[in-house]
């Protein structure tokens, strides 16, 4: 007796309930996570990773205050108060004497210590200075050196002061300075990145795809790069710079040597993960329909390790920020007049002026707060970007 196929078959569907329509039917978040680009998907992903996103406010908003310095400093940048040298930071108030007032610092009475030669300012509660807002003050700027003008977001009360992050030996408001300074600190990352990614990437690309005697070049040259100690290095390259090249010669110069010097643990990475990745199947099918060896490691390979970039990329910022930080600090990098970080910190390698005036250290706040905001990121983007999580 033979068995009918057909009929075993109906009655196995019949038996487990099984509706086509009912498997084939898609959620509405199904259906829209499933036609998502990948980009999309990424930032779905990426939002569930708090951590990396408020550090990535924080950055956006750090920047804005790079882009608007002049708004938003109280003070020019060369601006002197030489009756307040290495003044303390004023607190912000917004009482009185049990009565609300609004914002407002009180002003300070001074003294020269004979015993210790330091200056002491005590706060006078009888001058009650009021800040305001959005307002044209005395001090005036060129918007990036173009735009001349004296609008500031918050200014100091006519004829009072506003310090509320100290002044410096010369007078100058340290919490000024600090914003002007992170236009090049939070810049000469951004631009030193995009230089050592695109070499890093070409390069180490190159070596992994093609293999043979460009691997043994491209391997030789990182090598050798590699085998120079980086201080005296960037130090032999920092004093070739000729000596009548303006600041921002000056600072463009720093970011490039930076950026040629950080390269090759770049290159090394990405050739390690060709060399793989070319041996896969769907290497060999863009190969074989055709694809140019661009087309192939530019839209099939590199993109298949874009967590691993994303990475490097957000973690060579702050490294290079650290870097410029570092050896401004200790006067190889960049120098007076340009004001940045590093620059501003130079004048705290003076123990005995730290421990009088310890604000000359508060420009290391933002330098911890970019790098740990910039790891957080980078966390969260490689989380993003990696297709199995």
């Amino acid at each position: 007796m033979t068995s009918n196929p057909n009929k075993s078959l109906e009655h196995f569907v019949s038996s487990a309930d099984f509706d086509p329509q009912t498997v084939s039917k898609l959620t509405p978040q199904q259906e829209r996570y499933y036609t998502a680009s990948q980009w999309q998907i990424m930032w779905w992903k990426f939002r569930k990773h708090k951590l990396a996103l408020y550090s990535g406010i924080i950055l956006v908003c750090m920047y804005i205050v790079a882009l608007l310095a002049e708004l938003v400093a109280p003070y020019s940048l060369h601006n002197r108060e030489i009756d307040h040298i290495y003044a303390p930071p004023q607190v912000v108030h917004l009482f009185h004497e049990g009565d609300f007032i609004g914002p407002f610092v009180y002003g300070f009475d001074y003294q020269l210590n004979m015993e210790n030669l330091k200056r002491e300012y005590t706060p006078n509660p009888a001058k009650i200075q009021k800040l305001q807002f959005f307002c044209q003050s005395e001090q005036d700027y060129e918007f990036w050196g173009l735009i001349e003008g004296n609008f500031h977001f918050i200014c100091p009360d006519e004829g009072g002061t506003l310090f509320l992050w100290g002044t410096d030996r010369l007078g100058r408001d340290v919490f000024s300075r600090i914003i002007y300074g992170s236009r090049i600190s939070l810049t000469i990352g951004l631009i030193g990145v995009t230089i050592s990614f695109v070499l890093g990437t070409f390069f180490g690309g190159l070596a992994g795809y093609f293999g043979g005697i460009v691997d043994n070049l491209v391997l030789r040259a990182v090598e050798i790069l590699k085998s120079f100690p980086s201080l005296p290095l960037f130090m032999t390259l920092s004093a070739l710079l000729p000596v009548t090249w303006s600041p921002l010669g000056v600072f463009f110069g720093i970011s490039i040597i930076q950026g040629f010097l950080d390269w090759p643990g770049l290159a090394r990475a990405v050739r390690s993960k060709l060399l793989s990745l070319r041996e896969e199947d769907f290497t060999t099918a863009a190969q074989l329909m055709g694809a140019s060896h661009a087309r192939v490691i530019g839209r099939h390979l590199l993109p298949s390790f874009s967590s691993h970039l994303i990475a490097s990329a957000t973690l060579a910022v702050p490294m290079m920020i650290l870097g410029e930080t570092s050896l401004s600090f200790l006067g190889l990098g960049l120098r007076a007049p340009i004001t940045s970080w590093g620059v501003l910190l130079n004048e705290a390698q003076n123990i005995n002026s730290v421990v009088l005036y310890p604000w000359l250290l508060l420009p290391v706040q933002p330098v911890i707060l970019v790098v740990l905001c910039y790891n957080f990121l980078g966390d969260g983007l490689r989380d993003a970007a990696d297709p199995y999580k």
